[in-house]
């Protein structure tokens, strides 16, 4: 395992890159934090942090992070994927607190050769369970020539 700066392992910009860090990942998985505070993203001051929907996102940019991870392993560049859907998105709170650190981790649990992949993914505060689901993401061999052909 390298130790990747988020930056690097997603295919984002800033702002829109949504995780601080990338703390690991395997063959088979990977773990993000995100540290929630009045500059984050979607950051709501009446809440007094971020609203639990957009834990769907935090899981997907992990998803991302892992894939950029294992491409620049390789020699090759990060590509962009597509989140395709989420099954069963359960939070178990509302907002995700103000100070707190989550760690996003993501397990791949089916992957075709076509690019189409499942991931289960758990968002953490410590040892408290806040949200989980099942993430389809879709990362094709050309993905500028499926955006064109999909216009």
């Amino acid at each position: 395992m390298n130790n990747y700066k988020i930056e690097h392992v997603v295919p984002h910009s800033d702002p829109m890159i949504l995780l601080n860090r990338l703390n690991g990942y395997t063959d088979e998985s990977g773990c993000c934090e995100v540290d929630i505070s009045p500059d984050s993203l979607f950051y709501d001051e009446s809440l007094r942090g971020v609203a639990s929907y957009i834990g769907c996102e935090y899981m997907a940019q992990a998803i991302a992070a892992y894939a950029g991870a294992l491409a620049k392993d390789r020699g090759d560049a990060v590509q962009i994927g597509f989140l395709i859907g989420t099954r069963k998105y359960k939070t178990y709170a509302p907002v995700f607190n103000n100070g707190s650190t989550l760690k996003v981790s993501v397990a791949r649990l089916y992957q075709e050769e076509s690019g189409l992949s499942v991931f289960e993914c758990q968002i953490h505060d410590a040892e408290t369970l806040l949200a989980e689901a099942k993430i389809n993401v879709f990362q094709p061999q050309d993905p500028m020539q499926f955006i064109r052909e999909n216009q």
